[in-house]
């Protein structure tokens, strides 16, 4: 079994989370575009999704699925999406795709977070993936020199400008012992829109890809 047949298995798993006649929100990635396509085998029996990106809005219209504006939902009673690491509280590093900022809002909005990922997404200390941060463009460099200050090498990524028309810098050399709160030091750096820290809204149920299968933890 591949990675990808991991990943597939655990965004699969995670349709049982859906309650009918409602409005699913939606992440961003390789493992969200897998819980997309399965959404879409039962779009019949939801109103329609919020997505955390662009990207994902337009997988889930180019499936038939509508996708509301968040600003006119009431409620969302779940969110499904992928992780770039999970700890064993379920606290995150996310945003290797740029799209933490919108995947933040709808994990705070949903009564309910799944993750869903394979199993070397599961790791002991959060900060061997680069922890991505999204930034005012024109404070970059302050807040990459805010960000050295607090033991990490930044680096631009080149390229790359976010739907909300912000730039990333990806935090090296991070061993993160206190995710909480590392989340709320470098959210209060000025010019940080937010970082890719999920632990004070973490998830909470992870559905996790192995070789024997989909195991959850909570």
């Amino acid at each position: 079994m591949t990675l990808d047949d991991m990943k597939r298995a655990a965004a699969r798993a995670a349709i049982a989370f859906v309650p009918d006649n409602c409005v699913v929100g939606v992440g961003t990635g390789s493992t969200a575009n897998h819980f997309i396509d399965a959404l879409a085998e039962i779009k019949g029996r939801i109103e329609g999704a919020v997505a955390s990106s662009e990207g994902s809005a337009a997988r889930l219209k180019s499936h038939g699925i509508p996708v509301f504006d968040l600003n006119a939902v009431d409620r969302v009673p779940v969110y499904i999406d992928g992780a770039d690491e999970i700890n064993h509280y379920l606290h995150m590093i996310k945003g290797g795709g740029a799209a933490l900022t919108r995947e933040k809002i709808v994990a705070a909005v949903a009564e309910q977070f799944i993750c869903v990922a394979d199993h070397t997404k599961r790791v002991d200390i959060l900060g061997t993936f680069p922890l991505p941060v999204e930034v005012i463009p024109m404070a970059r460099s302050h807040v990459a020199r805010e960000l050295v200050k607090l033991g990490g090498r930044p680096v631009y990524r080149e390229g790359v400008v976010t739907d909300n028309g912000n730039v990333i810098l990806d935090v090296h050399g991070l061993r993160i012992a206190e995710p909480a709160t590392l989340e709320g030091e470098i959210n209060q750096i000025v010019g940080v829109v937010t970082s890719g820290l999920f632990a004070r809204r973490r998830a909470d149920v992870l559905l996790l890809g192995t070789e024997s299968g989909v195991e959850t933890f909570r």
